[in-house]
């Protein structure tokens, strides 16, 4: 009889489980992850518009003075490296000198740009989020041990944070909710090669 009544419970339980809407459905949920597919998409995209036109955010501005040189030889269209400052003066722990060998190197910096624009192009727009979210976590993660260990924290910080929420928004589908994940995913190419969904 117990063995009855214990089917029934389950049984029971898995029916009213049907009846709630799975979290990626709710509407709410889709909200908030096309927020943040967004936003982490502007930070990405604007990390790239100040070290391309140095506009005194972190880039193009005088570290002594504070005065803002904007448009000005730290811009990368005017020869300004994008990785020198960061990779020679910002590393520190066990893989400093890795990332000090190429500090600087035009391959580095062309690197460096592509992947913030391509990542924040693909955020913003919400396509191509698999690569986007693959090229995210490995520049976010070498970012973070660049500057082993972090100040404030035995081993987290927002790089990993940012990197945890890349893969959350790829699981989440975000890139179909005030993006255009739909369409992009239609198109012939990608249904031929799925990892550029």
């Amino acid at each position: 009889m117990s063995t009855v009544t214990s089917k029934r419970t389950r049984a029971g339980q898995d029916f009213a489980a049907a009846d709630r809407p799975d979290i990626q459905t709710r509407p709410a949920f889709r909200y908030v992850a096309a927020a943040t597919r967004l936003a982490l998409g502007w930070v990405f995209l604007w990390a790239f518009l100040d070290k391309l036109l140095a506009l005194g955010f972190a880039t193009g501005r005088d570290a002594e003075t504070g005065a803002v040189d904007r448009f000005g030889p730290a811009a990368w269209i005017n020869e300004g490296s994008p990785t020198l400052g960061f990779l020679k003066f910002g590393t520190k722990g066990p893989l400093a000198d890795f990332y000090q060998s190429f500090a600087g190197a035009s391959w580095a910096n062309w690197m460096f740009m592509l992947g913030l624009a391509g990542i924040g192009i693909a955020l913003v727009l919400g396509i191509a989020m698999r690569i986007a979210t693959v090229a995210g976590v490995v520049m976010l993660v070498m970012m973070w041990s660049a500057a082993l260990w972090p100040d404030n924290n035995p081993f987290m910080d927002d790089h990993l944070v940012y990197a945890l929420v890349l893969v959350m928004l790829l699981l989440a589908n975000a890139g179909k909710t005030f993006g255009l994940g739909r369409a992009w995913e239609r198109l012939h190419l990608v249904q031929k090669y799925p990892v550029l969904k």
